[in-house]
């Protein structure tokens, strides 16, 4: 169903790791670090600045994979990992993208499953790669039907 995407990359999308917004994702996960949060415990820190939460990238806008439609109800979200050479800073500009890496399928007691895998990447403003994050997105069988009556 999605194998001629396989390789297929979005557009680069800009996004700031903007303190407001972090504030609030912190706050949404329960984990209200100081190094997120407290200016003066982030000059202090061997970072010189404040971080971002690992999985804040979450928020970011990572474009779009042209003629990928995936709806917004109905998938499973499968699993998700982060791997970072740097943290994220407070105030950077990341530029962000995606690439579809492999799709299959498997059945299931569930029926007929699709497996939709996606690396998502961030960049720095030297085009250094700052993260890469892998998900697993799990389409089943009911999307997967309204997905081909489309």
């Amino acid at each position: 169903m999605f194998k001629p995407y396989i390789g297929k990359q979005s557009n680069r999308v800009k996004n700031i790791v903007e303190r407001g917004a972090v504030k609030k994702f912190a706050e949404s996960i329960g984990d209200l670090h100081p190094i997120y949060l407290d200016e003066e415990t982030g000059l202090q820190s061997r970072y010189k600045g404040n971080i971002a939460p690992p999985t804040f990238p979450r928020v970011f806008d990572y474009g779009e994979i042209e003629g990928l439609f995936l709806p917004n109800k109905g998938l499973i979200h499968g699993e998700q990992t982060y791997h970072y050479e740097r943290p994220l800073l407070i105030g950077e500009e990341i530029v962000c993208y995606s690439e579809v890496k492999d799709y299959y399928d498997k059945t299931s007691s569930m029926g007929e499953l699709g497996f939709l895998v996606i690396e998502s990447y961030g960049e720095d403003k030297d085009g250094k790669v700052v993260f890469s994050s892998t998900q697993t997105v799990i389409i089943s069988e009911a999307v997967r039907k309204a997905l081909i009556g489309k």
